[in-house]
């Protein structure tokens, strides 16, 4: 497995209770971090996973239902903090950006796309087929707004089943290496979300498993620590949600010296954080 480069932020947040990400908590709000991942890559440059909020966010729910969405969420993001200011402020032209992977469609990690014009963007078939079809009135329900998305999506869609080597996992069944090199691992993470996918990274330093939403804290891994059974109805699939945090629980018993990545889970991603974005710093 060759080795890439990489650094994780936040690209604003919203608010979430305590009492829903973990079953018996008391009633609290915390921040809920919106993550991203900048990699670069030896032969294709820079890729992003994930694009954080982005201000378009307060457009698209403006208005009723989607307004509903923001009145539960709470979210708060800046200009310096979308990710292309952020990438700016290092120097990094988004037309530089010519890949993206999108874990799910959701607004907290899609919310950038329409700034990255000159990116190809892998997904999952079942993610992408999902907003595609689902009724616009009841998209929010499900953690889609569908104004956040490019409208020529398609014609730069790479979907992972088709452009990557399939291979068997004694775990997750396949996986796929998406470059044909062995840099970019991708593993599906269904249940949260509809067609979900993680992905494998390994650098000089460390390997790092970034799961997007397959747990929101790192306790329903490592202390079976599920979230409350309220959230169900905004899941797609308690059943695979359960599978998922499973498989992880036993790809990381074989493999102890990987890091889990969680996108929401601020106990692990802080400390991963540098104060300056550096490529070299994981």
């Amino acid at each position: 497995m060759n080795n890439v480069k990489f650094f994780i932020n936040y690209s604003g947040f919203c608010l979430a209770n305590v009492k829903h990400i973990i079953k018996g908590q008391k009633s609290k709000l915390i921040k809920f971090n919106a993550l991203y991942a900048l990699i670069s890559h030896p032969d294709k440059g820079y890729i992003l996973f994930d694009t954080g909020y982005t201000r378009r966010f307060y457009d698209a729910t403006k208005s009723y239902p989607n307004k509903i969405y923001a009145n539960e969420t709470k979210v708060t993001i800046t200009k310096s903090n979308e990710v292309k200011s952020q990438l700016e402020s290092i120097g990094i032209k988004t037309e530089e950006i010519k890949h993206i992977i999108i874990s799910h469609f959701h607004a907290d990690h899609i919310g950038g796309l329409k700034d990255f014009k000159n990116a190809n963007i892998y997904c999952s078939k079942k993610s992408y087929n999902q907003v595609k079809l689902i009724n616009n009135f009841f998209a929010f329900s499900k953690g889609i707004l569908k104004d956040l998305i490019p409208i020529d999506i398609e014609t730069r869609l790479k979907f992972i089943e088709d452009i990557s080597v399939k291979k068997e996992d004694e775990i997750f069944q396949v996986k796929y290496d998406l470059f044909q090199d062995k840099t970019v691992m991708i593993y599906n993470l269904p249940g949260h979300a509809a067609g979900q996918i993680g992905i494998l990274l390994k650098t000089l330093k460390s390997k790092y498993f970034l799961i997007a939403d397959a747990c929101w804290d790192i306790k329903a891994i490592t202390k079976n620590k599920l979230p409350n059974k309220i959230v169900r109805i905004f899941f797609d699939s308690w059943k695979d949600y359960i599978s998922s945090i499973e498989n992880i629980k036993k790809f990381k018993k074989l493999n102890p010296e990987i890091t889990l990545i969680p996108s929401h889970c601020s106990k692990t991603t802080d400390i991963l954080i540098s104060e300056k974005l550096d490529l070299n710093a994981l």
